[in-house]
């Protein structure tokens, strides 16, 4: 399969939201090792690539925009009637002979308002000549703007803003607009499909954050837990796991924990990974489940940028910490939007927990003078599940919570990529 993304760009103005959204069109075909080919008008200058566009695997190609040794030019013709300038058909028909030579190769168009805007009139007219000569060349049409109403009788060449072209799909990124857009471009819905603009959230992260989601799928979780510490058993790393078990055993959901742990003279490392790792598993977790960044190649520690950085991606931070003096990932995890579960045996945890309405549990703990233990009655499997019920509960209730954890799961590329625009491809 080779795929050719048609958008005649004249420039890649980065705060041109198209720009963007084609970007991302275009690392999912990459990715996926999809032949493809990008079409952008002959005075896109090849100094405006930046990003995905400098992947050397595309093929770069430049569709003529000249008439007789000069430059054509676009003029916007989104009035339904009217004149079009002088030398319109005859730039039309120049644009479509060398679509043809272009497209000839090609298995699907995916074009970007071309059909839609009316200074592309001129590219939709042409296309639909080059269409002609390509009867196998099937079309995804996006359009990136709320459809206009359809006029009672448009006319030609007007009339192709609002006329169907065969062999195409027309997509828009909203579900609410496709029976408006079907209306446009008189189609049945059932010849619309709806694409998302997709949100990759880890394009802008630093390289150590890029490194590890190589490793760990850190959006497709319900849950994601992220707890930076040194590797002790006084920072409780296994209760941690033993709760983030519970929570997947009694509610079913997908949940990873991320221990961005280091060194400690304490204990043994890799004894103490695996008294982690058990507690984990006996509780509910498999063992995929679990990670520590000392074993993803940070062995001193994983950075502080890259801790920042995994809390925006986590919605839940889980500290049952032993003892405390003043927890200061704990103001980090709530910067950046998680759940805070703290325990509340430590005054410190207690008394910060409560500026920040955070949800307490009991785990064992050093207080002023004397420690505590705690006794789990009738166990501490039905202690764990109860309260992870209940913050599975609170999470989803939670507006900003179920947004931002919505958001990392639904309107990622993988997502988009798998549910709405590969189908299109088949």
């Amino acid at each position: 399969m080779k795929v050719a993304i048609l958008t005649m760009f004249g420039s890649l103005d980065r705060t041109y939201s198209l720009v963007n959204v084609a970007a991302e069109h275009l690392a999912m075909l990459l990715n996926r090792g999809i032949k493809t080919k990008v079409l952008v008008c002959e005075t896109c200058p090849d100094s405006d690539r930046f990003g995905i566009y400098l992947d050397k695997r595309i093929e770069w190609v430049k569709v003529t925009n000249t008439l007789n040794s000069k430059q054509i030019v676009w003029y916007d013709y989104s009035q339904p009637t009217g004149k079009v300038h002088d030398t319109f058909f005859q730039e039309a028909e120049v644009i479509a002979q060398d679509l043809v030579e272009k497209l000839k190769d090609v298995n699907i168009c995916i074009m970007h308002d071309i059909h839609y805007q009316g200074w592309h009139l001129i590219h939709n007219v042409a296309i639909r000549k080059a269409q002609e000569e390509l009867p196998h060349l099937k079309f995804i049409a996006f359009t990136h703007s709320a459809p206009v109403n359809r006029p009672p009788n448009p006319e030609w060449p007007f009339a192709a803003r609002y006329t169907p072209m065969p062999n195409t799909i027309y997509v828009l990124p909203a579900r609410a607009g496709i029976p408006h857009l079907a209306k446009q471009y008189n189609v049945p819905e059932g010849k619309c499909s709806v694409i998302n603009n997709s949100l990759n959230l880890l394009s802008n992260k630093g390289e150590d954050m890029q490194k590890i989601s190589k490793k760990i799928d850190l959006l497709a979780p319900d849950i994601l837990a992220v707890y930076p510490c040194r590797l002790t058993p006084g920072k409780r790393l296994e209760k941690a796991a033993a709760l983030a078990g519970a929570i997947k055993r009694k509610t079913e959901k997908n949940v990873k924990v991320v221990f961005c742990d280091f060194p400690s003279a304490d204990i043994s490392p890799q004894s103490y990974k695996k008294q982690i790792k058990n507690s984990g598993c006996e509780f509910g977790l498999d063992e995929d489940d679990l990670y520590f960044t000392t074993d993803l190649g940070y062995p001193y520690g994983f950075p502080r940028q890259g801790v920042l950085e995994l809390f925006t991606l986590s919605n839940l931070f889980i500290f049952p910490s032993y003892s405390e003096v003043f927890p200061l990932i704990v103001l980090e995890a709530a910067s950046r939007g998680n759940f805070l579960v703290l325990n509340e045996a430590v005054p410190s945890l207690e008394e910060i927990g409560k500026q920040l309405h955070a949800y307490f549990m009991r785990w064992d703990a050093r207080n002023f003078g004397y420690d505590t233990k705690e006794e789990y009655n009738p166990s501490e499997q039905a202690y764990l599940e109860e309260h992870g019920q209940i913050i599975v509960n609170q999470m989803r209730e939670n507006p900003v919570l179920y947004a931002k954890t919505l958001v990392r799961q639904r309107y990622t590329p993988q997502w988009v990529w798998e549910n709405q625009l590969e189908p299109l491809l088949s």
